[in-house]
């Protein structure tokens, strides 16, 4: 029954929670957001404590790994004018970073697709007492014809941002947890894409695959986390 695909998933050393963010085209929502979206249930909050939760009790040591359709951060210039097809779903965020904070566990990276472009974000925090920066990587260019990340506005040059960019503005104005920072890394918003994701008992790695490419030269980006300090190893 729509709206409960939501799930978890176990395989060796990584735990995968999905969540359902499709009730509306935009923003990407997970519950009723306290009455402002009656006809949404909330029972996606209690389900995603209820993971993390379990996680916490059983000190799992494995990769934590957060999915939803919609992207909590797409680039947008600080002006908000000329941004891409679809921006930030803050305010989902914002629920999921409480639900973490009250769990007591983060995720090591958060997967989300809908822009159709590839982007990948740092968002450094301070949770549990201890510095944790997490991937945030949207890869939604897999079949959908690509869309750019800037779009030109009443006939103005498109400015597209270099890597490495902060972009502390797409955070809520409020968050849920401790914030230090938030940087654009990469993106790829021209080629179509997929992710390849690897896991052992230190490390997850993640790579964005440029499709048409033989395999070994078309990975464009690669991030790797240390599972045991939550830490991004190398970029």
């Amino acid at each position: 029954m729509q709206p409960g695909v939501y799930f978890a998933l176990d395989a060796p050393f990584v735990r995968i929670i999905g969540l359902f963010s499709n009730a509306l085209e935009d923003p990407g929502l997970i519950s009723g957001e306290n009455g402002k979206w009656p006809g949404v249930p909330d029972f996606q909050l209690s389900f995603l404590n209820a993971q993390l939760s379990r996680i916490k009790k059983e000190k799992y040591a494995g990769a934590v790994i957060l999915a939803t359709h919609h992207p909590p951060f797409s680039y947008s210039p600080k002006t908000k004018v000329g941004g891409g097809n679809h921006s930030s779903s803050a305010d989902m965020l914002f629920e999921i970073d409480s639900v973490c904070k009250q769990a007591g566990v983060y995720p090591h990276a958060f997967l989300s697709g809908h822009a159709h472009n590839y982007q990948r974000f740092a968002r450094k925090l301070t949770f549990g007492g201890k510095s944790i920066e997490v991937p945030f990587i949207i890869s939604g260019d897999g079949g959908h014809n690509v869309n750019a990340l800037v779009r030109s506005h009443k006939g103005q040059p498109v400015q597209e941002p270099p890597f490495g960019l902060p972009v502390d503005y797409l955070e809520r104005s409020k968050t849920a947890v401790s914030t230090q920072g938030l940087t654009l890394k990469h993106y790829d918003d021209h080629n179509y894409g997929y992710l390849r994701v690897a896991v052992d008992k230190q490390h997850l790695r993640i790579g964005f695959q440029q499709v048409g490419k033989p395999l070994m030269q078309s990975r464009t980006d690669f991030v790797t986390v240390d599972l045991a300090t939550h830490a991004v190893v190398g970029n």
